[in-house]
């Protein structure tokens, strides 16, 4: 095999607890993750070449070794020293800088990807093992479906598979520093935190309202704060129909669960026209079947 082409899926969070801040910056979470069918196309290629190439179609990201789809290639090269280097294409539809892990799902495909690819005949755990040293989301990604993530995200736990719905996706035009929102939590009280263990009842009981009605984002009041857009957004969601609605991540992308995709597909069109988001999304929840192989 000399070529290889991935689907890098995003995700949601379905709920986002923070329980601290440990001294080396990192914060312990307590986290619902979700996939979601809304992907970046990766190709990786050998090459002659002991070096690595990335390109991409959105000519804001970097493609040096700021990348981390670089990092998890030069991760993989500089352990196993296999001849000859990669050329990795990434064609990006995730938005990005957008509490959906798009970064993330690109490196944990560039993994998955060179782990076939070369034959490096790493297990899912040492590739999660691995994953983690890029960010504390690879690991999930590489896992993917519906996930409790406790630790800084790295410690994952299956859970029963999100019930089927429709999810509306939008991402304002605006970008978040996801560390600027950790400090901004940091410097306050957190009185409410989510109900993570109803939102796994809801998963066990394969109640789609039960969960929805659970959603929590302990970062969502800080993201707010700075980006309003987010509460007329969700407003807009609710309105159209939707069972609930909430950031994913630290932000700014807002996502709604619906019963029907023709309500959902209504709402994006209400949230587009008012120049609320450009980037909308219509799509489904991606579960996994975890007896396997995954791609």
């Amino acid at each position: 095999m000399e070529r290889i082409q991935l689907k890098a899926l995003g995700k949601i969070n379905l709920g986002l607890d923070v329980l601290g801040r440990r001294e080396n910056g990192y914060h312990d979470v307590r986290m619902v993750m979700q996939t979601v069918y809304l992907y970046d196309e990766v190709t990786i290629e050998k090459t002659e070449e002991p070096k690595i190439q990335v390109s991409t179609n959105l000519t804001f990201l970097p493609t040096d070794e700021s990348n981390i789809a670089y990092k998890a290639a030069r991760l993989l090269l500089d352990e196993f020293r296999p001849e000859g280097g990669v050329k990795i294409c990434l064609k990006k539809h995730i938005p990005v800088a957008a509490g959906m892990a798009g970064g993330s799902a690109d490196a944990a495909a560039v993994l998955f990807g060179m782990n076939r690819l070369f034959g490096f005949q790493l297990n899912m755990e040492e590739l999660k093992k691995r994953g983690v040293l890029l960010g504390a989301d690879v690991p999930y990604c590489l896992m993917r479906g519906t996930v409790l993530a406790e630790g800084i995200g790295e410690i994952l736990t299956p859970l029963p598979p999100m019930p089927k719905c429709h999810v509306l996706i939008a991402k304002p035009p605006v970008s978040i520093c996801t560390k600027t929102i950790y400090e901004k939590l940091d410097s306050r009280e957190i009185t409410a935190h989510p109900d993570i263990d109803g939102i796994i009842r809801g998963l066990e009981e394969q109640n789609v309202k039960a969960v929805a009605d659970k959603l929590g984002n302990v970062l969502e009041t800080v993201t707010e704060e700075l980006c309003p857009v987010i509460s007329r957004i969700k407003g807009e969601m609710k309105q159209a129909g939707a069972m609930n609605a909430m950031m994913s991540g630290s932000g700014p992308t807002v996502f709604g669960l619906f019963k029907e995709r023709s309500a959902a597909r209504k709402a994006g069109e209400r949230i587009r026209q008012a120049g609320l988001a450009r980037q909308v999304y219509t799509t489904t929840i991606h579960n996994v079947r975890r007896n396997r192989r995954n791609d």
